[in-house]
């Protein structure tokens, strides 16, 4: 064991090297529900400071078998990927140069935060549409390595369709390109007698002589942050193979992130919204068979006590919105207010969102819809333009309202994520629900990408509260039971973390699991990078580093 393992760093790096109790605290959290506290945490400057920490440990882990490196950017992870019990990496103080935006490239570091990344972009009029909820505070390391998708997946899918390069930082302490290779590229790369080239070996062997069973293994939903993306490296109809398809999403336990060019799509002028409120499930599939064709940007819902909440604490959601906003809000909302007196809330709120290049464009998709939902005689409401806001605001801000105002109770996100097929919401939402409701320590909303049968189910618990802790295990086994039953995945966009790795092999069987951990053993057979995430899974250190406070 290091015995002073602060001081053994500060010789190596130029960056900030910080071990002091307030630190090593607040760096023990993300946005998940578990505390796990570093022994140290280092702000590297430049990619030498990068090369030095993994030399470092590399040479030492044998000495002290707990070394490990976790990159960290934003910290707004809701599984549990951003914490460690060992060396954390943080990005956003040095790695953090503004983008640069060439045609529709733009070019980020990880520690950039969205927000900057955006207004860059949008000087463009251009977007990186895979944003998630957390735009705000979340950084583009976090949504390269989480494989990020949102409110605009729908039809743009996720981040894994906009990355076209990769600079990578291996266990060697080198720098390598990832990219899309023809096959007289791939044919170069595996005839190198490098390192480099013995990663390509190894992950084309593993692939092609496993071809069949990784094909078979994606799972068949339109959405997937569980375990490594196998099944997107070697494309043989096209005679591709692309690496940056096994970085996306693999939460920096391959090597760290340096730097990548992501594509952007084009902004439209007109938006309009549909709001569909639904006081029964019944006609759902109905609903989704007539709007996914009308190809909506977004597709989302929440439900009625998601509604309940931004009602209960409206001064909060009206002042984001400013005095005419507070105006609009309190007009938009009164409805649901006597509704909700008269205990009729909807039990399902619909937002429908359409964008294109004229204003006739979207009247027309409003009333090809309503013509098809007129059977059904639905209550719809029409929002345009900034009229939608407060529909999102709800649906947005519902997180933080949860995480920041229900008294003794915290957010306890373990089953915030998964993904169905949209035509069995109704069957299966209601089995999930049922699960919860047999345990009152766990209060909870819905809310999700309906288009894609993407829910987030986030509970409200007292953390200190020891049932509460004995049967987040068995409500999660419970709950991923079904999805896995109804073929689904158990993460569509916040991926494994702590949380859901000890539950991949429910999902993915053991085969795959092998080879899971057979393409973290190529790129990191020492195990240096974020341990016990995507492999290697320990739900009893999981269990045993839940909060014990707020």
């Amino acid at each position: 064991m290091i015995q002073n393992l602060p001081e053994e760093l500060r010789k190596i790096i130029k960056g900030d090297v910080l071990s002091d109790d307030q630190t090593l605290k607040d760096y023990s959290h993300d946005y998940s529900l578990f505390e796990v506290k570093s022994k140290v945490v280092v702000f590297p400057k430049d990619a030498q400071d990068l090369q030095a920490l993994i030399k470092y440990v590399a040479e030492n882990k044998k000495n002290d078998p707990s070394l490990s490196l976790t990159a960290r950017a934003a910290g707004t992870d809701m599984g549990g990927a951003a914490i460690n019990d060992s060396i954390l990496v943080e990005f956003t103080k040095y790695f953090n140069h503004s983008p640069k935006v060439n045609g529709d490239i733009a070019t980020t570091e990880p520690g950039v935060f969205f927000k900057d990344f955006e207004k860059e972009t949008l000087k463009h009029n251009l977007i990186f549409p895979s944003y998630p909820a957390s735009k705000e505070i979340c950084a583009m390391g976090g949504i390269l390595n989480n494989n990020a998708g949102g409110e605009k997946s729908l039809q743009y899918g996720k981040t894994e369709k906009y990355i076209r390069k990769m600079k990578v930082m291996l266990r060697d302490g080198n720098t390598y390109e990832l990219e899309k290779l023809s096959e007289g590229q791939l044919q170069e790369k595996l005839a190198l007698k490098t390192f480099e080239g013995e990663i390509y070996q190894k992950m084309y062997k593993l692939i092609t002589e496993n071809y069949d069973e990784v094909a078979k293994a994606k799972p068949d939903v339109s959405k997937n942050s569980a375990g490594y993306y196998l099944w997107n490296i070697y494309d043989k109809a096209n005679k591709t193979f692309d690496l940056t398809q096994l970085w996306v999403g693999a939460q920096g336990t391959l090597g760290f992130l340096l730097e990548a060019d992501i594509q952007l799509v084009p902004t439209y002028p007109h938006r309009e919204m549909e709001i569909i409120f639904l006081h029964d499930l019944s006609h759902l599939g109905e609903i989704i068979d007539a709007i996914l064709p009308l190809q909506p940007e977004s597709f989302e819902s929440y439900d009625d006590n998601t509604l309940k909440l931004s009602l209960r604490y409206f001064p909060e959601f009206a002042r984001k919105l400013g005095i005419w906003g507070l105006i609009q809000s309190g007009l938009a909302f009164l409805p649901a207010f006597l509704e909700m007196l008269i205990g009729r809330l909807p039990k399902l709120i619909l937002q429908i969102d359409f964008t294109g290049n004229s204003p006739e464009e979207l009247q027309k998709k409003i009333a090809t819809l309503r013509e098809k939902l007129k059977p059904l005689h639905l209550q719809t409401r029409t929002a345009i333009d900034d009229a939608e806001k407060k529909y999102w605001l709800i649906r947005r801000e519902s997180f933080n309202l949860l995480h920041n105002k229900i008294r003794d109770k915290h957010t306890a996100p373990f089953i915030d994520d998964f993904v169905i097929d949209p035509h069995l919401i109704s069957e299966v939402i209601p089995r999930i629900t049922t699960i919860l409701k047999k345990h009152p320590e766990f209060i909870f909303t819905v809310a999700g990408h309906v288009g894609n049968g993407n829910f987030h189910i986030i509970p409200l618990v007292d953390i200190e509260n020891p049932n509460v802790r004995k049967y987040i295990p068995i409500i999660a086994d419970q709950v991923y039971n079904i999805v896995n039953k109804y073929h689904g995945s158990i993460t569509g966009e916040h991926n494994d973390g702590l949380i859901r790795t000890p539950y991949l092999k429910q999902m993915y069987g053991e085969k795959i699991i092998q080879l899971f951990e057979e393409a973290k053993k190529i790129f990191d057979p020492d195990n240096i990078f974020n341990p016990r995430k995507k492999v290697f899974g320990d739900l009893k250190f999981v269990m045993s580093h839940i909060r014990q406070k707020w």
